[in-house]
Formats: C-alpha cells, sequence, structure tokens
C-alpha cells in the first residue's frame, strides 16, 4: 500500500495545519508542492484545478485514491480515519470547544488574510489589512485561551486548536503584529514550536521552502 499524497504550499497555512496533523499522527506521505505564485501560480493550472476545483491548497488523497481539501475537512477525516493520537478530547464539550478555536482561526481570522484576498485589497494596504484583522481576531482568541488554555490551547494535551494557532502566529508576525498583547497566544505557539511534530511539519525545512526562507 502506497503512502497518501499532501497537496501543500510551503507557507500555506492552510497545508501546514494538515502537515503538523500528520506529523502528531506519525503518517507518512508524499509531498506535492504547488507554488501559489510562480506563473501566475501553479494552483491555477488546469492540471491542479482537475484535483481541487477550488484551485487552493491544501489537497489530501489517501492511499484508496478518495480526494479531498478545506484543511479543516481534512484533519476531520485524518482524526476519524486514524484515530491513534487522538486530536480531540473524549467529551463532547471539549470537542466543541477545540472546533470553536479552530473556527476563529480558520473562518475568521486567516481567511481574510489569505493570497486571493490580499491580491483584491492591493500591496499599499495589504499590510495595514492584515495586520487589523490578526489583531482583531487575536483579541476574541486571546480571550476565550484565557478560560480554556492549560499547557496548551485546550488543557495539557495537544489538539486540533494547537494545529490552528502556530500558522496563524506565524502569519502574525509577517504581518507585524504586536504579540505582547496576547501572553497566551505567544506562551502557546512558543511552546509547541519545540514540539518535533511541529518543527517537521514547519515551513523551513519544506522542499519547496526557497533557501531564503
Amino acid at each position: 500500500e502506497g503512502k497518501p499524497v499532501l497537496y501543500s504550499y510551503w507557507r500555506s497555512s492552510c497545508s501546514w495545519r494538515v502537515r503538523i496533523a500528520l506529523e502528531l499522527k506519525g503518517i507518512e506521505y508524499e509531498y506535492k508542492a504547488i507554488h501559489l505564485v510562480k506563473d501566475g501560480g501553479e494552483q491555477l493550472k488546469d492540471e491542479y484545478a482537475a484535483v481541487n476545483p477550488m484551485k487552493a491548497v491544501p489537497t489530501f488523497v489517501d492511499t484508496d485514491g478518495y480526494s479531498i481539501s478545506q484543511s479543516i475537512a481534512i484533519i476531520e477525516y485524518i482524526e476519524e480515519t486514524r484515530p491513534e493520537n487522538s486530536l480531540l478530547p473524549s467529551c463532547p464539550k471539549g470537542r466543541g470547544t477545540v472546533r470553536k478555536i479552530c473556527d476563529i482561526i480558520g473562518c475568521d481570522i486567516q481567511p481574510v488574510q489569505n493570497l486571493r484576498i490580499l491580491k483584491a485589497v492591493g500591496d499599499e494596504k495589504k499590510m495595514e489589512w492584515g495586520k487589523k484583522w490578526i489583531t482583531d481576531g487575536f483579541i476574541a482568541l486571546e480571550k476565550v485561551l484565557e478560560k480554556e488554555s492549560g499547557k496548551y490551547c485546550f488543557g495539557d494535551s495537544i489538539t486540533m486548536a494547537d494545529i490552528f494557532l502556530v500558522p496563524q502566529v506565524y502569519n502574525a508576525v509577517r504581518f507585524s503584529v504586536d504579540l505582547e498583547q496576547f501572553p497566551n497566544i505567544t506562551r502557546i505557539n512558543s511552546l509547541l514550536k519545540e514540539h518535533p511534530a511541529f518543527i517537521k511539519a514547519d515551513p523551513s525545512v519544506m522542499p519547496d521552502c526557497p533557501e531564503s526562507c
């Protein structure tokens, strides 16, 4: 049986989430790079559009050929098909809270500063735009973490919520967000960055990462 395939871009936060999940689960996979900028964006070419009609990364293709896109859906699918090293708490309320944190980041913060939106905003205003929406989102997220976090985003075990946090903090740094006002976000991110699975999934070690990254 072959390995599952992940279509990814080194700096894509959505792809990064899935890479972390795969590493936490100990799942070996084949990495297929889709460059989002080169030649106008490889994700926009017909060849990749046949894989993912949304023309976005990531796309996960399982060993039986089943193909799924959207990072939240992919991670949930991986969790259900490979339940070992669970990424969700055992109780319904805990799972609900973790999914809430994931959605704060994955639905409310990240989409408004992804590549397509930034292109529409324009080069002059994109830094200001990204900084505003990440900051606003982090203000809300910090309040949630004040209540729910322990060692990690939810209690003392790594969950899906932590998978979403690290790539978003990376983006916050790119957009010059003042992270000193978010002590829980900063604390948890620093701890997670030292975890072997997060190190192995980091953009800097991806095969398509430029030498300067």
